[in-house]
């Protein structure tokens, strides 16, 4: 449920950092997301973005800070979280020789999802890859790909679904669609979803919360109308462009 008190926030982040080397990928980031919203990570290419969802997921371990995730301290159990939440990203491939459906079906049984077959038919359903189910996953488009991603990371119906630049390599109805397909399942699911991406008008869209990184810092938060106002800016695009360019403080 969105922001019910009596539960903990979907993330909670304190004092994350980062290191490789002398390398700060992640530099002191502390953020709380509550339940059911949809926010974003925005920032330039090596922001610290793709590092921190990594370490929202428990794939890195942070150098230092805390991660929370459904009230579970990631560095420590993060197995206790992991049936709860989900992740895609056009940037990270399935076995390419196996089909669609065997690729799902592996990763329905890894989730633990009952009546699996109704399930990735349903999601092949909805999201329009019905036709290539029996398709070797390397045979597709990047678009449809992209497509068979978002339905891996809805199998399990997750409470909290990470997404880094979900609609990359899709049409533009195509695009449309998945978002008001997303925005859909966050409000009748009650689930959190945080997404990393580069299109500002799928951010001021679908995002209730924007946080924007830059070298790894947070240097503004806020809703998107609340940042454009913030700027004195038209669109969320220009005043990423502010920010990654570092030519202005908000006034």
């Amino acid at each position: 449920m969105r922001g019910d008190p009596a539960l903990p926030p979907a993330v909670e982040v304190k004092g994350l950092c980062k290191r490789y080397g002398e390398v700060v990928a992640v530099d002191e980031v502390s953020f709380t997301f509550p339940r059911g919203v949809c926010a974003a990570l925005l920032g330039g290419n090596g922001a610290g973005k793709t590092t921190t969802i990594s370490m929202l997921l428990g794939l890195l371990i942070p150098t230092r800070g805390e991660v929370h995730v459904l009230g579970t301290d990631m560095r420590l159990h993060r197995y206790r979280a992991l049936d709860r939440i989900n992740f895609s990203s056009p940037y990270v491939d399935l076995p390419q020789r196996l089909t669609v459906r065997e690729n799902l079906t592996i990763y329905a049984h890894l989730y633990g999802v009952r009546r699996h077959r109704q399930r990735i038919q349903r999601l092949a359903d909805e999201l329009e890859i019905a036709a290539f189910l029996k398709r070797p996953y390397g045979s597709l488009s990047a678009g449809q790909r992209t497509r068979v991603l978002l339905a891996k990371a809805l199998l399990n119906e997750p409470e909290l679904l990470l997404m880094d630049e979900p609609t990359a390599s899709l049409d533009p109805d195509t695009a449309d669609r998945i978002r008001s397909y997303l925005m859909a399942y966050q409000r009748t699911s009650g689930a959190t979803l945080l997404l990393a991406s580069h299109n500002m008008g799928e951010v001021e869209r679908m995002c209730d919360d924007v946080i924007m990184l830059r070298s790894g810092r947070v240097v503004d938060r806020g809703r998107p109308g609340e940042l454009i106002e913030r700027y004195g800016r038209e669109t969320l695009e220009q005043v990423f462009l502010d920010i990654a360019r570092n030519h202005r403080e908000a006034s």
